[in-house]
């Protein structure tokens, strides 16, 4: 029988070879970055991904579902439910268009232009405040090869 050992503590607990894992460390780091995000931001009961997609349709007038979709990487059914609450929100519009019944126009509604246009600062400046975990030099370093390994260039 083998003998009982005492419980590691938190600190002590051995990650051995995760350590070293990119997805491992990926996952890690968007919970510490969505923590920050719902203890900062949770008053307008957002989800992180929700405020990027309105952004986006905000900047992409007349975008497809669809094409949101795959550009940002989120399952079709996922995107579906996600427009679909903020669409209840009062933020999202859908619009199927006459040529094609299949697809669905998206674009923000005054309210949701309000929405982005007045928090925006709120919310980009969290995503300054994301960058402070790092000296500057190292999180340039790490945002430019995340976009490499996205796909996503850099535009602003």
């Amino acid at each position: 029988m083998n003998a009982v050992t005492p419980t590691p503590t938190e600190d002590d607990i051995v990650i051995g070879e995760l350590s070293g894992s990119l997805g491992f460390l990926l996952r890690m780091a968007q919970l510490q970055v969505f923590e920050g995000f719902y203890r900062e931001l949770a008053k307008y009961e957002l989800k992180p991904g929700e405020f990027s997609v309105m952004w986006v349709i905000s900047r992409n007038l007349g975008i497809r579902q669809g094409a949101l979709a795959r550009k940002l990487r989120i399952k079709p059914a996922h995107m579906t439910k996600l427009i679909q609450r903020m669409e209840a929100s009062g933020y999202v519009e859908r619009i199927i268009p006459e040529d094609d019944r299949r697809s669905v126009i998206l674009g923000l509604t005054e309210t949701g232009y309000q929405f982005v246009n007045t928090r925006k600062a709120e919310f980009f400046s969290y995503y300054l405040q994301e960058n402070a975990m790092l000296p500057e030099e190292d999180m340039a370093t790490l945002i430019g090869l995340l976009q490499k390994l996205s796909g996503f260039k850099d535009e602003t």
